[in-house]
């Protein structure tokens, strides 16, 4: 992930255009219009071997006849001498190219790649950063840069549009400019070569003119680069992707439930969701959600309180809303009085509120100060029919005064009909009210207004502590692992995967391996209960697919007598069938208890996913399952569960109590803390997973792993373990130096409380009353791709052990710098911590390739800079605040190759 250049192809002081043409319509001379047309023509050399000049401008016969070095080169020639250019380019110190050329993908794949490869290769040694190949093109408004063959042109705005497809910017054009809409940015990546969507999120994240960021994806190139750009990014302002190719075709062979049950669209939609990212349908909803997002304050409610003047309208609201799973507000008893008191008898007394059909502007007026006055019901639709006894236009500019006088309330509104409510939707929008087209459209972009909410508190909600007592015994499940690999199958046997996951401490139930019928006769003599008797073979086949299962056997002889039954059926009707035994099971009772199907797969994109929902040999019928990203917490879990049915299941029912949320979570994180540590896992099926008002137990689990390690294979990095460190303090004490996790959010923040206002000051920069929730959370719930934080703590588990101090290292997009920050607490002063914490973050930087190390110390913070300087770091005066100090180290493998 880097922004490094990238400046370049935004913001470029000289341009050359590479390809231009004089032949009309051709994309060499739309460029050059729209290039000359965007900004400073002096700033733009055009060139092409046999022009001398166009639209008034010299042309230039090759790169090395141009007069200045260009900081963008815009390429539309054939593939094949595109590598020549990309390096002459290189040579004379170009940063950026956007290479319009299309073709590629006419070519054999090895030769698209190939040619592909001698285009990075060209632009390596000088960092030149590359959009394309195969794409409309760029533009930037701030900058006045139209790099594209856009066929319209663009107006200013604060939205940025980030797409594969280049005919979709057409469309997106097209729609948006009768509606008024602006860009920031248009940015068509094409194939991909170098800049893909993180890089793109990383650079619009900081941009002071983008609001929010679309985007329309198709593929990802680099899942957990994009993931880890996207968190940090939805955090900063909105992003609203549309996913295209979202019924993707399915393995052909799944050979577990939770393969069969894998859904390529709902992973790319869980994945989308753990960034903060708000996926919605279809492109116009994009602009939608964005406007709708743009103008919300910060208080706005989940449910909706819908104002019309036609009772229809309000009712086909109400039908969207409900049918997207939204929710109504209650009108209280003096919410009613009060308006009974400005509103005709013959209103609807109810939400949806009908103003009734000669409804005017002062009538609209009067009931939103009522409803928007309260937070309850702050949260409003305006819908309006035009008539022939009311001004539409009046009305708009009540409804406008009335949001404006109510600033913390979300208004939107819907004025349906085309010639009338045109000019008023377009008035509304002008003055910063969304406005939309129809009462179910007006629905869908409030609904992205909850849904983005929800995302956002989801990306900073802090997680509750694991229980002192999962302590997951890792080593017995790599012998396990190691055991299975030996015997050159991908398929654990059944006592192989009952060890594995209790290990983890999944409580399995009791199994008995039998070679026999009478050997399993034997087995229920012993259990004297009844029992259940499954097939064991070699085949990879589902017991249950060939009618291997036996359930409610009572007694020993008709263990025997069923069992051998079994054998003699299974041998006609699977003639190939290796049976190598019986495993035999106490029967459970699952009549106050639900069956449930927790499992992993692998997502050709993304990696590991785990898998949640209806379980029972119906699982696939039923097909009510969500998927998850790892590592999971346990809000996360619970989160999961919740986007079932399964959840409002585990509610009390009559007879029975309330089933055990929080152990099925645990469960949860404990197959999350399986991947994490066993990467040769591939698939897991536990099913069914029977929760009981007794508790949890696994009737019957399959695994299947790879035989070779598997490296570095999930999307979102998991906690980093290998970076804990025991710590023995010169007093005596031990304490561990260890990443920050979310969980730690609550002891940070009491950490925090025990500064003295002084300390505060020397790391913030600024004098804090206290840490708040969504500060604390943003400093605990941390990507450990691009940023680390240590804390020092005592014992105890993540959220209930005591914080002494944190050292944290930002690392820069390109990673050529990291800054750090640091402090530690009275109760660890004197002790050298301060030393060993940074050393350890600079080790750390080291190791992920920064360049250099740096900080901001305030200039009379001796002790911060003393130690700053006796270990190696250079203090200059900041650039930016004289009051400050910047201290530099620059790292070793960095100054060598300098």
């Amino acid at each position: 992930m880097t922004t490094r250049n990238l400046d370049a192809l935004f913001k470029p002081r000289r341009i050359a255009l590479i390809g231009a043409s004089a032949r009309e319509r051709s994309v060499g001379s739309v460029l050059a219009g729209n290039l000359l047309d965007g900004g400073d023509p002096e700033r733009i050399d055009l060139v092409h071997p046999r022009l001398q000049t166009l639209r008034g401008r010299p042309v230039y016969a090759s790169v090395a006849a141009l007069p200045e070095t260009p900081e963008l080169a815009v390429i539309a020639t054939p593939p094949e001498v595109v590598p020549g250019l990309i390096k002459q380019l290189a040579e004379r110190g170009t940063r950026g190219a956007i290479i319009i050329t299309a073709g590629f993908g006419e070519l054999e794949d090895a030769a698209r790649q190939r040619l592909q490869q001698q285009i990075l290769d060209a632009a390596r040694p000088s960092l030149m950063r590359i959009i394309g190949p195969n794409c409309l093109g760029v533009a930037a408004t701030a900058s006045g840069l139209n790099a594209s063959f856009a066929h319209l042109p663009l107006r200013a705005g604060r939205l940025a549009f980030v797409t594969q497809s280049g005919a979709v910017i057409s469309a997106v054009l097209d729609w948006a400019a009768p509606r008024e809409i602006g860009f920031s940015h248009l940015v068509s990546l094409g194939d991909m070569a170098d800049v893909d969507f993180g890089d793109m999120l990383d650079y619009l994240a900081m941009d002071r003119d983008t609001g929010a960021i679309l985007l329309y994806m198709e593929t990802l190139s680099a899942p957990r680069k994009f993931l880890s750009a996207a968190r940090a990014a939805s955090r900063q302002k909105p992003i609203i992707a549309v996913k295209a190719g979202r019924y993707a075709v399915l393995p052909a062979d799944p050979q577990t439930h939770t393969a069969a049950l894998m859904d390529a669209d709902a992973v790319y939609g869980a994945a989308l969701r753990r960034s903060g990212i708000v996926r919605v349908d279809r492109l116009e909803d994009l602009f939608d959600a964005a406007a709708t997002l743009a103008s919300a304050p910060r208080r706005y409610g989940r449910r909706l309180t819908i104002v019309s003047n036609s009772a229809g309208l309000g009712l086909l609201a109400a039908d969207a809303l409900r049918g997207q799973g939204g929710e109504l507000a209650e009108l209280s008893p003096a919410m009613r009085q009060r308006l009974d008191a400005v509103l005709p008898r013959s209103w609807s007394g109810r939400n949806p509120i009908d103003l009734v059909g000669d409804a005017d502007a002062q009538r609209y007026r009067a009931a939103l100060d009522v409803l928007l006055a309260e937070p309850d019901t702050a949260t409003v639709l305006v819908l309006n029919s035009p008539t022939g006894v009311a001004d539409s236009l009046a009305t708009t500019r009540v409804v406008a005064e009335a949001a404006a006088a109510h600033p913390n309330a979300a208004v939107l509104t819907a004025w349906v009909g085309a010639h009338t409510a045109e000019a008023a939707r377009r008035w509304l929008i002008t003055h910063g009210l969304p406005s939309y087209e129809g009462p179910a459209q007006a629905v869908t972009a409030f609904l992205h207004l909850v849904h983005y909410r929800e995302v956002q508190a989801e990306v900073l909600e802090t997680p509750p502590s694991l229980p002192e007592h999962f302590a997951p015994d890792a080593a017995s499940g790599r012998q396990v692992l190691d055991a299975a690999v030996k015997t050159g199958s991908p398929w654990l046997s059944s006592p192989q995967c009952a060890a594995l996951l209790r290990a983890y401490q999944v409580p399995m139930v009791d199994e008995r391996f039998a070679k026999s019928p009478d050997e399993a006769a034997a087995i229920a003599l012993d259990w004297a209960r009844p029992v259940a008797v499954k097939v064991v073979t070699h085949e990879r086949r589902d017991k249950s697919e060939v009618g291997g299962v036996l359930l409610n056997l009572d007694g020993p002889d008709a263990v025997r007598a069923a069992t051998a039954a079994l054998q003699v059926r299974l041998r006609a009707t699977h003639p190939k069938l290796h049976i190598k035994g019986f495993a035999v099971q106490p029967m459970v009772d699952a009549q106050q208890g639900i069956e449930l199907l927790v499992g992993i797969a692998e997502d050709p994109l993304f990696g590991p996913v785990i898998l949640f929902g209806h379980g029972g040999t119906a699982t696939e019928v039923i097909a009510d399952t969500a998927v998850a990203l790892p590592p999971l917490n346990l809000q996360l879990a619970r989160r999961l569960i919740d986007r079932t049915r399964v959840a409002r299941l585990l509610a009390e029912h009559p007879g029975r109590q309330a089933l055990d949320r929080d152990a099925l979570a645990l469960i949860l994180v404990k197959l999350s803390q399986l991947l994490i540590d066993q990467p040769q896992v591939r698939e897991l099926d536990i099913n069914p997973l029977l929760l009981t008002t007794d508790g949890l137990v696994a009737v019957d689990a399959r695994c299947r792993i790879h035989l070779r390690p598997q490296v570095d294979r999930l999307a979102i990095r998991p906690y980093p373990r290998e970076l804990e460190q025991t710590v023995d303090l010169p007093d005596g004490r031990r304490l561990l130096l260890r990443p920050i996790r979310p969980e730690d959010e609550p002891e940070l923040q009491a950490a925090f409380s025990r500064l003295t206002p002084e300390e505060v000051h020397l790391r913030f920069h600024a004098f804090m009353h206290g840490m708040g929730h969504s500060f604390a959370a943003r400093l605990t719930q941390i990507d450990y791709d691009r940023e680390m934080a240590l804390a020092l703590v005592g014992p105890g588990v993540p959220g209930k052990a005591q914080i002494h101090g944190v050292v944290r290292l930002v690392i820069d997009p390109d990673r050529e710098q990291a800054e750090f920050a640091i402090i530690t607490g009275q109760s660890v002063r004197g002790q050298g911590m301060g030393r060993r914490m940074l050393a350890r973050i600079i080790d750390y930087a080291a190791a992920q390739g920064v360049r250099a190390v740096i900080g901001d110390v305030l200039e009379y913070n001796e002790v911060m800079l003393s130690l700053s300087r006796s270990m190696g770091f250079t203090v200059t005066r900041s650039p930016a605040d004289p009051g400050v100090r910047r201290v530099t180290y620059t790292l070793p493998q960095a100054a060598g190759d300098a």
